[in-house]
């Protein structure tokens, strides 16, 4: 999920007075479920993920699931979802039997589309070989990896459980297991990080030939120890140069940059996030999960749940800490903001068929942006130029008052 908080806070001129018309279709439905729990808390991790127990509440989070997806039912009645994510923390400390139980209790309240994408995310340091042959068994049958780094003073920096030859052995588990299908989360810009040395975690990527690529910078985000006690990281200078020789490498193999931070070979991009990018709807399940859901009236609402463990389990308290229908002004910044991070964008026709909103409610930031090189010019397509997926936040403001 995109770390992007602050859109509900940011206007986009021209919107206040476009009347919204009823959605034509609603879009793609997609279930995300948070498993906040993990064996270690990373020092620059800033998503709500918790310091594990020796055990792990499975049955009651389990239970929990399914009776806060009960609650958000009435809102999803006659769709089915495309796409499933367990995101965390680390889902693949919960047992196969666990989330069997889960999924079955899912699908018998929503039905599945037929092909089904099903995402776990998994570390390298939780990988047991008939655990994820289980795992695929339930019909799971994406993974994402997360590695990081494969050199051992770049983990240690970075708090990760696993070393190297882990994350090399982890990719063929994941094969060997049945799935043909997985990702590798790898970070750049780490402390003390060389060209070389990022360019070697690339080359070693690449060569256990995952299907997709997840490669994006260190950030040192707020409420995380690396913000309270920051790493030297390396110059904007040897920062950029990494940049541009990464993806130069990732083309040369065939993986194909379709996001800011995500490359995959033809015909792999994660659907669920090219949903979540194109502004489609997604059920938020768990402690801290966020959804949002369109309604056939225009309506579209974010919703966001009760973010602590003990909070969640806790059957005196509410699933749901708070909801909030977006507004004309919010609208447009909210579908701008993950449709320019697509290289491609997004055909034009999808923003008035997802936000109930004209284009000519754009008209005037869409010109401005053109005219500085950042937007192309396109009239079939709202998509960024290079410079301007270089200087997305700079983009975005040319549809700010």
């Amino acid at each position: 999920m995109t770390r992007d908080s602050s859109a509900s806070s940011l206007i986009v001129g021209g919107a206040a007075s476009s009347p919204r018309a009823p959605l034509p279709t609603l879009p793609p439905l997609s279930l995300y479920i948070h498993i906040p729990w993990c064996v270690r808390k990373c020092p620059y991790c800033d998503f709500n993920s918790h310091t594990a127990s020796p055990v792990l509440p499975e049955q009651e989070y389990v239970d929990a699931l399914l009776a806060d997806l009960d609650q958000d039912l009435h809102a999803v009645y006659g769709r089915e979802i495309s796409s499933i994510f367990f995101g965390g923390g680390t889902p693949s400390l919960f047992s196969a039997e666990a989330l069997g139980r889960l999924l079955e209790g899912v699908e018998q309240r929503i039905p599945f589309a037929h092909d089904i994408e099903i995402t776990l995310e998994a570390n390298p340091g939780t990988f047991e070989q008939e655990k994820f042959v289980a795992y695929r068994k339930l019909g799971i049958n994406r993974l994402s990896i997360g590695i990081q780094s494969f050199q051992q003073e770049k983990l240690k920096a970075l708090g990760r459980i696993h070393n190297g030859d882990e994350a090399v052995r982890a990719a063929g588990m994941a094969r060997q297991a049945g799935f043909d299908n997985f990702n590798l989360d790898l970070m750049h810009g780490l402390p003390d990080q060389s060209l070389d040395d990022a360019l070697s975690d690339l080359r070693q990527a690449i060569e256990l030939n995952p299907t997709h690529i997840s490669w994006y910078q260190l950030t040192l985000e707020p409420n995380t120890v690396f913000w309270n006690q920051p790493p030297v990281l390396p110059e904007d200078d040897t920062l950029w140069d990494i940049q541009e020789a990464g993806q130069a490498l990732l083309a040369e193999h065939g993986y194909a940059q379709y996001e800011v931070s995500a490359y995959a070979q033809t015909g792999r991009p994660a659907r669920h996030n090219l949903n979540y990018w194109s502004f489609g709807d997604f059920i938020g399940i768990g402690a801290g999960a966020h959804g949002k859901l369109s309604h056939p009236d225009g309506r579209i609402v974010r919703t966001w749940k009760t973010r602590l463990p003990k909070d969640y389990l806790n059957p005196a308290k509410s699933f749901q800490a708070g909801e909030k229908d977006l507004t004309n002004d919010e609208m447009p910044f909210e579908f701008l903001m993950n449709a320019l991070r697509l290289t491609a964008g997004v055909e034009s026709r999808l923003y008035p068929q997802r936000t109930g909103l004209s284009l000519e409610s754009l008209a005037e930031g869409r010109a401005a942006a053109e005219q500085s090189g950042l937007l192309q010019v396109e009239p079939s397509r709202l998509a960024a130029t290079e410079r301007g997926q270089l200087f997305l936040n700079d983009l975005l403001q040319q549809f700010l008052n």
